[in-house]
C-alpha cells in the first residue's frame, strides 16, 4: 500500500456561496502554484517517476509512502537562495493553515455569516500564499538559479541556468 499525505493541500471553502466556477479555478490555481514552487509537486513527480521505472524494469513495485510537510517539500525544491526558501516555506505553511480554516467553514460552522467569513478568509490566505510563492520563484529567476526539471522519455532532467540545456541526473 502506498500513499501521499499532502499536508499543504486545503479543500476549497465548498459552501454553496463559494461553488462558483471562477472562484474554484482561481483557488485551485493558487494552491497549485504553492505546491509547485514549494517542492511538494517535485516530490510527487519524483515518487511517481520511480514507480514508473520499477514497472519498466520489471523490478518489484515499491509504492511511495510520503507525508509531505513543509520541510520535505522545501528540501525537494532545492532552492539556492535562502530567502526564496523562506518565502516558499511561509507559503506552504499558509496553505496548511487554510486547510484548518476551510474545514471549519465546511464542516463545523453552522451560521451562514460565520462560514462565509471563514471560507473567504481561507481563500484570501491561499491567494496571498500564491503571491508569496511566486516571489520566491522570482528570487531564484533573478539569480539565474531557478531549478527546472523537464522530462525526456520518462527521465527527469535538470537545469538551473535559463540559457542552457537540461542534463540527466546521471551525468552529474
Amino acid at each position: 500500500q502506498g500513499y501521499f499525505l499532502m499536508l499543504g493541500d486545503p479543500i476549497i471553502g465548498a459552501r454553496r456561496e463559494f461553488l462558483d466556477p471562477t472562484e474554484m479555478v482561481l483557488f485551485n490555481t493558487d494552491v497549485l502554484k504553492v505546491l509547485a514552487v514549494s517542492g511538494a509537486l517535485a516530490l510527487v513527480t519524483q515518487a511517481v517517476a520511480k514507480v514508473i521505472e520499477q514497472l519498466k524494469s520489471g523490478s518489484p513495485i515499491e509504492l511511495p509512502r510520503l507525508v509531505i510537510n513543509t520541510e520535505t517539500a522545501i528540501a525537494h525544491a532545492r532552492f539556492m537562495n535562502p530567502y526564496a526558501a523562506a518565502k516558499a516555506a511561509a507559503a506552504y505553511e499558509m496553505i496548511k493553515l487554510t486547510a484548518g480554516i476551510n474545514t471549519r467553514a465546511c464542516f463545523v460552522a453552522k451560521d451562514m455569516e460565520e462560514y462565509i467569513h471563514l471560507a473567504a478568509t481561507g481563500h484570501e490566505l491561499v491567494r496571498t500564499a500564491a503571491h508569496l510563492a511566486m516571489e520566491a520563484r522570482e528570487l531564484e529567476k533573478g539569480n539565474d538559479t531557478l531549478l527546472r526539471e523537464p522530462h525526456k522519455h520518462g527521465e527527469i532532467l535538470t537545469k538551473r541556468k535559463l540559457i542552457s540545456k537540461p542534463h540527466s541526473k546521471k551525468e552529474m
